[in-house]
């Protein structure tokens, strides 16, 4: 699927789907997750809306219908994607459905887990543990080909903040990053599902942030441009760019 192949009706919006907030102390001057997302997109003609992810599980939760929906973005979370809580159960059929359906899909960290499991991978503790900083990721061949991936360069810094990951992909999956401590640093599902491991949606001051809360463990922060214009991107392969 290409942009030309997808073209959402005025209506429809870009979702973030919120699966859960940052640290308290980062709100007040810079925002939670889906700020930091939405201020990701860049300019764009669609609407962007926030879905509750907790709150999945209600049998009144009001899903968007499927015309209303250009693409879904998935925050990262401080939780954790094997505690397999009725939201979480509630969100993976949801995403499944919206993968059947070739919507543009972008899970973000616990967001990649989560589409990860939900799409039939296996997700658990990393054995090598946290990767906190900002880190290295390599693309694999399969990104140059890849809608989002092709204009990356072959190695570009990216923020990282997890100790959980998707050990193993979804069936049918194509990875498209690595590095020495993620097997797992992108995957893409079909043509438009992705799930990155990074944060593209992180500045400096948010990787700071997350250092500082985690120390002692040693760890370095630096801009990282070419991640954060996966979220432009993303947008753009929707439909929704303003540009």
């Amino acid at each position: 699927m290409n942009t030309a192949d997808f073209s959402p009706a005025r209506t429809a919006a870009l979702w973030i789907l919120k699966t859960g907030s940052t640290l308290p102390e980062l709100v007040p001057a810079q925002g939670d997750f889906e700020d930091w997302v939405r201020a990701g997109f860049g300019p764009v003609q669609c609407p962007v809306q926030v879905l509750q992810a907790d709150q999945a599980a209600a049998a009144q939760f009001d899903w968007p219908r499927w015309p209303q929906v250009a693409g879904i973005v998935i925050t990262g979370s401080h939780a954790m994607v094997t505690d397999e809580l009725p939201w979480m159960q509630a969100c993976a059929a949801w995403l499944r459905e919206a993968a059947e359906r070739g919507i543009p899909v972008l899970g973000i960290c616990f967001g990649h887990q989560l589409l990860g499991h939900a799409l039939g991978g296996v997700v658990g503790p990393n054995p090598k543990g946290l990767e906190l900083g900002t880190v290295s990721v390599e693309a694999t061949p399969a990104a140059t080909t890849d809608a989002l991936w092709h204009e990356l360069p072959a190695a570009f810094s990216a923020n990282a903040v997890h100790y959980q990951s998707v050990l193993q992909p979804p069936p049918g999956a194509v990875v498209l990053a690595r590095n020495a401590h993620e097997d797992v640093h992108a995957f893409r599902v079909g043509a438009a599902c992705w799930g990155v491991q990074f944060h593209p949606e992180f500045n400096v001051h948010a990787m700071q942030g997350y250092i500082a809360h985690l120390q002692p463990a040693p760890a370095q922060s630096g801009p990282t441009p070419d991640a954060a214009s996966l979220l432009a991107r993303f947008a753009a392969y929707a439909g929704c760019s303003a540009k």
